[in-house]
């Protein structure tokens, strides 16, 4: 398969890539950083690209991605989650540099992915159980991923060949638990004591393990409605 990944420097992405890079497959990565991991793979390609750059995207994406006739599966993995605060002390400023990577960036990608008529059979983006649960402190991030969500909806509807799904990955034992588990007690922001507390544990999945765990979900959507939400934990 020729698949296409972005966000693959480390985390979700790199162990996503890996997994596929295994398993005989070629990977083409973007990201605004190299992973020395993927580098020894002959089938791994990569594209070293800030997101948030939309003008340059335009500029070096499509011929990065013009030598495949088609990609099986394009994964929009790339994303930040925005500071654990209240919605009321977050800036309009915060809040865009969130959309721009964890939305916008994908729909530019979607439309050059579609500008020249490829064949394109699943595109998948990370989602977030964060887009549904509207729990305190997630702001900028819930709502980018809420987005995301209906973007991929929408994209459905005008692209009757290619599955589409926004798929929410589980708790993941990345740098974003990190953030996550260094911030103080606060009782007004349950949710991030029960992930420190998972974190804690020992419990959370590596992103190798959740790697597999996607990828098989990855196979699974294909049976789903075209542009729905999915949680692998209820697949």
């Amino acid at each position: 398969m020729d698949i296409l990944i972005t966000g693959t420097g480390k985390g979700l992405g790199g162990a996503l890539a890996a997994w596929y890079l295994e398993r005989g497959h070629t990977v083409y990565g973007i990201n605004r950083s190299k992973n020395e991991v993927l580098e020894k793979y002959t089938s791994f390609h990569f594209l070293l690209q800030d997101l948030s750059k939309f003008d340059e995207m335009k500029r070096t994406v499509p011929g990065f991605i013009e030598k495949p006739d088609g990609f099986d599966l394009v994964v929009l993995n790339a994303g930040v989650l925005s500071d654990i605060k209240d919605l009321r002390d977050t800036g309009l400023d915060e809040i865009k540099q969130v959309m721009d990577i964890n939305v916008w960036s994908n729909k530019i990608l979607i439309d050059l992915l579609f500008n020249d008529r490829r064949q394109i059979k699943q595109v998948a983006a990370i989602s977030s159980g964060a887009s549904v649960y509207g729990n305190r402190g997630w702001n900028a991030y819930s709502l980018s991923k809420a987005t995301l969500n209906m973007l991929i909806k929408l994209y459905s509807e005008e692209h009757g060949d290619t599955h589409f799904c926004a798929i929410a990955p589980g708790l993941i034992d990345t740098a974003m638990q990190d953030y996550i588990y260094s911030l103080p007690d606060d009782k007004k922001f349950p949710s991030v004591q029960r992930l420190k507390k998972t974190k804690a544990s020992g419990n959370m999945p590596s992103p190798e393990e959740a790697a597999g765990i996607l990828a098989g979900a990855l196979e699974t959507a294909l049976n789903e409605e075209s542009g729905s939400y999915l949680d692998v934990r209820e697949m």
